[in-house]
């Protein structure tokens, strides 16, 4: 068996992990959570996104968190178009995430576009943001299956993981959004994208609907992935793919792998003490196996 020495956890929590929470979770709370994560040992996070308030009104507040952001970290913003990225450089933030769904259906939902209308924006921006000095992170969403097409073509995603490298992006987030991945699948599929992108980052991003996402994790160390997208508290789903329940929660991962011996740099207790930040202010109650006993009293 061979395993990493050590994994670079990518908090998407104060992005991905608010996005879909029905309750808006003021500007305040969200800037602590954001800190207590950087004090925990984050070192890389998703902190916003720069989308449209009439559609996911929970990052109405996106210039003001940017503009707060910790400063010893890697905060990055996503942004779903044009519009969204010149929001963003109105801005001094210098870290950037684009995403584009590899099935059409969803990506039509997501951003009433085609997956190579996308593509066809988005190259430009991200040759133009490499120009200025950006990092640029591509999040890949339906990597393996999508709520509308079900299952999706291996050969579609390493094509379109391959565009987003050609273009020069500095990293790839491919995601199993709807949490249908099975670990053969992920270890398949990762295997390849190591294979033909060697030079490129790519991180893991997992949900956690069928409780698979560790699994899928386990098998991801094999296959050579040393990065892993997560959300403290298991906090998120996603408003476009019915039934994606939470992302694989950040204490989980974390504990799973410092107890194989694979450092994290990342303090348990601490990440408890984030989530208690934002616990309050959900619509639904914390679940993560972690959390849950970490409040337990023996």
């Amino acid at each position: 068996m061979v395993l990493p020495e050590k994994v670079t956890i990518i908090e998407v929590g104060p992005r991905d992990g608010l996005q879909n929470e029905d309750n808006f979770v003021d500007t305040e709370t969200k800037k602590e959570f954001i800190g207590k994560l950087e004090l925990a040992g984050i070192l890389e996070m998703e902190i916003t996104s720069f989308v449209s308030p009439k559609w996911v009104p929970q990052m109405r507040d996106a210039v003001s968190i940017v503009t707060s952001r910790p400063k010893g970290i890697r905060s990055i913003a996503l942004v779903p178009n044009r519009k969204g990225m010149e929001k963003l450089l109105e801005t001094d933030c210098k870290n950037i995430a684009v995403f584009v769904g590899v099935s059409d259906s969803f990506n039509r939902k997501n951003i009433n576009k085609s997956t190579r209308n996308s593509m066809e924006e988005l190259i430009p921006m991200i040759a133009g943001l490499k120009a200025k000095g950006f990092f640029v992170r591509a999040c890949i969403s339906t990597a393996f299956y999508c709520p509308y097409e079900g299952k999706v073509s291996i050969v579609d995603t390493v094509k379109l993981c391959s565009e987003f490298a050609a273009v020069g992006v500095d990293e790839l987030s491919v995601a199993d959004t709807i949490g249908m991945a099975t670990p053969v699948e992920s270890f398949i599929l990762f295997s390849e994208l190591k294979k033909e992108l060697p030079f490129v980052m790519i991180a893991a991003h997992f949900h956690d609907t069928r409780k698979m996402a560790l699994a899928n994790i386990y098998a991801s160390l094999q296959a050579g992935i040393d990065r892993f997208d997560s959300s403290a508290g298991g906090i998120g789903g996603c408003p476009f793919a019915p039934g994606s329940s939470g992302n694989v929660a950040t204490e989980d991962v974390v504990y799973m792998l410092e107890r194989m011996g694979i450092e994290t740099g990342i303090d348990l207790d601490k990440l408890v003490d984030a989530i208690d930040v934002i616990a309050p202010h959900l619509s639904r109650e914390i679940d993560s196996g972690y959390y849950r006993l970490s409040k337990v009293k023996l």
